[in-house]
């Protein structure tokens, strides 16, 4: 059952985000407002599911305590952050296939954050910018515009067309 946190735990989760996806105080603020509930581990008691308007925004991963996007939370970020941050851009062509399930190949990447490391979290949009799916990146910015094989972003969510 989800519950309003404390102010410490928001600020926690405001610092997990900020690292994680380098935003400022304010990109973080936006990200996570003060009307979120969250949902605690009933083993560890410690934070699990975050919710805005009683939809999952993220998801707190107990091995590392990483925050997970959703398809929301993705969203959120795609219209908050400038272009091309966090994103990876696929050919549009392939954006069905990822829609799919599939996984990011190297040679459908057209641009990509230069901030991007292996296994940081990545938001894949289509050419128009528009979010096809969530997942973990296995290559570097540089490396997944220069290989023409391999996969180089492994799909964790898809994101649906008509939740835009």
């Amino acid at each position: 059952m989800s519950q309003i946190p404390s102010s410490l735990d928001r600020l926690r989760i405001k610092q997990i985000v900020s690292y994680q996806y380098v935003l400022t105080q304010e990109e973080a603020d936006q990200f996570i407002p003060d009307d979120i509930q969250v949902e605690y581990s009933k083993k560890t008691k410690k934070i699990r599911y975050i919710y805005l308007k009683h939809r999952l925004w993220g998801i707190i991963r107990p091995n590392d305590g990483f925050f997970l996007l959703t398809p929301a939370s993705a969203e959120f970020l795609i219209q908050l952050l400038p272009f091309p941050r966090l994103r990876v851009v696929v050919q549009s062509d392939v954006s069905e296939f990822l829609r799919k399930g599939g996984n990011v190949f190297a040679k459908h990447v057209v641009e990509a954050d230069p901030l991007i490391i292996p296994y940081s979290e990545v938001i894949m949009v289509d050419e128009d910018d528009i979010p096809v799916a969530i997942g973990k990146a296995y290559l570097t910015r540089e490396e997944m515009l220069s290989f023409q094989r391999g996969v180089a972003v492994k799909v964790r969510k898809r994101i649906e067309i008509n939740k835009i």
